[in-house]
């Protein structure tokens, strides 16, 4: 069975709760178990990961990519603005990864509109909400087929 890993960064757990206004209502429980329904009906499996610690993210970019995951949906939230040991992680891995976010980065404050992983992923998805990553789902999956 295919394999799609999904990272999440820093405060995604407080979806729902943060700043409804700007990452709308859902939870990250709840978006994960709608992007699990579309992918198993589709026959992929999804592996997901959450942390608010760049270290576990990077770790867990490793551990995928040891593993031969090959396709990736990454929101790297604040980190996706800050961490060139992010993007290195993701450069250095064999997992093809598109840069999903909820809101839409460019629009936003100017130190948003600079992501340091965007250019070593496949993709950028930002401003489609929850949606973006299904959308990221079925771009990986049209590439894969």
């Amino acid at each position: 069975m295919k394999t799609v890993a999904i990272l999440n960064g820093p405060n995604l757990h407080r979806l729902g709760k943060r700043e409804p206004a700007i990452y709308g209502s859902q939870t990250l429980d709840e978006l994960i178990c709608g992007i699990r329904k579309i992918a198993n009906a589709q026959g992929v499996a999804i592996e997901h990961f959450q942390s608010n610690h760049e270290g576990e993210l990077i770790d867990k970019i490793h551990a995928w990519s040891d593993a031969g995951i090959k396709m990736g949906i990454i929101n790297g939230a604040g980190f996706t603005h800050t961490s060139v040991a992010l993007r290195d992680a993701i450069a250095a891995s064999s997992i093809e990864f598109v840069e999903v976010h909820i809101s839409h980065i460019h629009s936003r404050e100017p130190f948003r509109h600079t992501s340091l992983t965007a250019p070593v992923c496949i993709a950028q998805i930002s401003g489609l909400g929850a949606f973006g990553y299904e959308a990221a789902l079925e771009f990986l999956l049209s590439r894969d087929s």
